[in-house]
């Protein structure tokens, strides 16, 4: 069957000119603007909470932004920096072996770094890198603490695009997880975590 619409599909297109370029002219930068200020705009948009840090400041952001959520049994990935736990007092679930799926839903939270983030979209991307772990691990808990450093901001998808390896799994990002399917209501928490706390370093 497969064959027989190849087929169709090559008969109706025969008389066509042969492949046609794309333009791919997109604007990758957004000039002048100030892209960290605008992902800290966009992402709150989104209803995340956005609290800009310093590097001297970062272990005791973390500590306090997981002590204001009552947060205390949280998942870390491999490659988080165990400094920026080193001031919360909590009890760090390792992904190794791997935790349950059972295990992701009962803790608390999670806190993980990210591949890049985007300005004009407040949009988060992980790629299962360094500090971010497998995608399950940002999915199940009910809080996510995200830190960002401001390398890691860039203005546009497109430029987002390029600093990225298409053949690793990624999970975009912008807010908290909401679905608004059922009779206009918007709910929180369906897809993903219900709070989002972003930590720009």
């Amino acid at each position: 069957m497969k064959q027989v619409i190849l087929d169709r599909i090559r008969a109706a297109l025969a008389d066509r000119p042969g492949p046609v370029a794309v333009p791919r002219e997109y604007r990758r930068d957004l000039g002048g603007t100030d892209i960290v200020e605008l992902f800290a705009e966009r992402a709150a948009d989104y209803r995340a909470t956005v609290t800009r840090v310093s590097t001297v400041d970062i272990a005791g952001a973390v500590a306090g932004a997981l002590r204001d959520r009552g947060a205390r049994r949280i998942v870390v990935p491999a490659g988080f920096p165990d400094a920026w736990l080193a001031g919360a007092d909590v009890e760090p679930l390792r992904d190794d072996p791997p935790l349950s799926y059972a295990a992701l839903d009962a803790a608390d939270g999670v806190v993980s770094g990210c591949a890049v983030a985007i300005a004009l979209t407040g949009t988060i991307i992980l790629d299962a890198g360094p500090a971010q772990g497998r995608r399950a691990l940002t999915l199940l808990p009910d809080y996510h603490l995200c830190v960002v450093r401001t390398d890691q901001i860039v203005g546009s998808v497109p430029e987002a695009l390029s600093r990225l390896d298409p053949t690793r799994p990624q999970t975009w990002i912008s807010g908290p997880s909401a679905t608004s399917d059922i009779e206009l209501n918007r709910v929180e928490g369906v897809h993903g975590p219900r709070t989002l706390d972003i930590l720009i370093l």
